[in-house]
């Protein structure tokens, strides 16, 4: 069992908890991820490191509420435990430590992965800026933890409540066009601003990474279920990656599968004794 340290709320769908596991915090990186079980009865819920503490033993994880499971895991109080919390999984992200200067750019959750990236690359010497999306201001998460070592943090909202009004492809556009001097980008959200960015970073060959979060269930790439095709090649997301090089993302692919189980995701009957 593993012992809820800290329960923040981010926003009306998204928050984050501190959990107490000492062997994934001794051992992962960057990039990584964990599988948990709220319960005995529960499915398994891959979900990405957003930060640990190697001398407090803790994993820190951030979840958006969208179906049985993480209503069920939300639920969870401080002090509360949960069933299984296992990792790390997955490799380490590829990080450009020879980078002069990197851009991150972040969808909605994906800040979460997207900071312990960031910071690792700071930590190293590497000049850091991130843009961070969401559809509004309360769905942009995690912008004073990047201020901590970013030069710059850039927001834009769908609405233009918080930031630019636009896409964060707009905002890296605009930097790109006045002459900003990058020479590596790592983009972390939704498949389609994934493919956005890549659209903008590949013609002007500004390499790219990004971080794919296919249908998953093992971890361990028994199941096949998280397999992608990157660089015409056959790639399980769970072993291989989570990170890939962008400009080789099948991502046409990777969203019509992700799309293959919408009617049984949306009509949850987990739990419901159906």
């Amino acid at each position: 069992m593993y012992k809820i340290l800290k329960k923040e709320i981010l926003n009306n769908s998204v928050e984050l908890m501190e959990i107490k596991a000492p062997y994934v915090a001794r051992k992962c990186e960057a990039g990584q991820f964990v599988i948990l079980r709220v319960d005995r009865d529960g499915e398994r819920i891959p979900l990405t490191i957003a930060d640990f503490d190697r001398d407090r033993e803790t994993v820190e994880i951030i979840y958006q509420k969208v179906g049985y499971s993480t209503e069920r895991l939300s639920e969870k109080q401080e002090g509360d435990t949960i069933e299984d919390f296992v990792g790390p999984l997955g490799q380490p992200a590829p990080l450009p430590y020879d980078a002069k200067h990197v851009i991150g750019i972040a969808g909605g959750v994906g800040a979460a992965p997207l900071y312990p990236q960031l910071r690792a690359l700071h930590e190293k010497g590497v000049r850091v800026d991130v843009i961070i999306g969401g559809r509004s201001g309360e769905f942009v998460i995690l912008a004073d933890r990047f201020a901590e070592f970013c030069d710059h943090v850039y927001l834009a909202t769908n609405d233009g409540s918080v930031g630019k009004q636009g896409f964060v492809t707009d905002v890296l556009t605009e930097l790109l066009e006045n002459g900003a001097d990058y020479d590596h980008a790592i983009a972390i959200g939704p498949l389609v601003m994934m493919k956005a960015v890549v659209g903008v970073t590949k013609p002007i060959g500004l390499p790219t990474s990004v971080s794919l979060n296919p249908i998953m269930i093992d971890g361990t790439g028994m199941c096949g279920g998280c397999r992608v095709t990157v660089g015409g090649q056959t790639r399980f997301a769970c072993v291989d990656g989570p990170d890939f090089d962008g400009f080789e993302v099948d991502f046409d692919e990777c969203m019509k599968r992700q799309t293959m189980f919408r009617e049984e995701e949306h009509v949850c009957k987990i739990g419901r004794g159906e």
